[in-house]
């Protein structure tokens, strides 16, 4: 499922293939913008933005996409198999003699400057966790700001802050003994803080690895409570529960004895 951590680890992989590099040929399957556009732009950068990935093109133009729950970008060297089915294949960049696909994303679409600088969503986006220079006081205005909403929504609303998706809402929550349901207004400022630290840290430590882990030593490649609604919870052995939040209905899996409600 893609996070902040998953389109850092996109970006990382696809710069080596992309940047400095000019598309030689461009299909799309939905007519959403003038592929043709594409062709022998260069790619200058390819940036994550929490959940967003843009690739800036020397023709001051920039391709954005959103994986949403299922999207990812491939690498394939010409007529290497595709691990997904081709009518998955959104956008096809014939570029540095490699196939660069984007298959099933949420949002794909090309931008001008000025439509970058106007978007309804990447203008709104909150500190990046994954951010090198995130924006601690920053982040902990916006939460004030909403002050109203329960924990678990308030840290998946991109606005306040952004990277953070179902499993590192979880997982962060549970390790901070933190109760989902309860509303912002009931934590301090060091306790959201000390929250935002943490999940810094286990997305900062996932960004070199293939996989997203948020238990290390002889349980390295496991998580705490995500995906294991109805098990025993591994801190106190109390029934780790599941329940759909916010107006999207998004997961949240918890332990009731270890986040008790304030």
């Amino acid at each position: 499922m893609p996070e902040g951590d998953t389109i850092y680890r996109t970006a990382t992989t696809l710069r080596p293939a992309m940047e400095g590099k000019t598309i030689a040929l461009a299909r799309l399957r939905d007519r959403q913008f003038e592929v043709e556009r594409l062709i022998g732009a260069t790619v200058d950068r390819v940036e994550a933005r929490g959940k967003h990935l843009l690739m800036h093109l020397s023709t001051g133009e920039f391709i954005h996409s959103h994986m949403g729950m299922t999207g990812s970008w491939h690498i394939y060297h010409p007529g290497q198999p595709w691990r997904k089915p081709e009518h998955y294949a959104a956008l096809w960049l014939d570029i540095n003699s490699l196939e660069v696909i984007c298959f099933s994303p949420k949002q794909l679409e090309m931008l001008t400057a000025d439509q970058l600088h106007r978007h309804p969503h990447i203008q709104r986006l909150g500190p990046d966790l994954a951010d090198r220079q995130f924006d601690m006081a920053e982040a902990i205005a916006r939460f004030r700001a909403r002050n109203q909403l329960p924990l678990g929504e308030a840290v998946m609303n991109q606005t306040i802050v952004c990277g953070i998706g179902n499993i590192y809402k979880s997982e962060i929550l549970f390790i901070m003994r933190f109760d989902p349901f309860t509303p912002v207004e009931r934590f301090t400022d060091d306790e959201l803080t000390a929250m935002l630290t943490k999940g810094r840290a286990l997305m900062l430590r996932n960004l070199s690895g293939p996989n997203r882990t948020t238990r290390f030593g002889s349980d390295a490649g496991r998580l705490w409570v995500y995906g294991r609604s109805g098990t025993p919870c591994p801190k106190c052995g109390a029934q780790i529960e599941l329940r759909r939040q916010g107006e999207a209905g998004r997961t949240t899996c918890w332990c009731p004895e270890c986040q008790p409600s304030r």
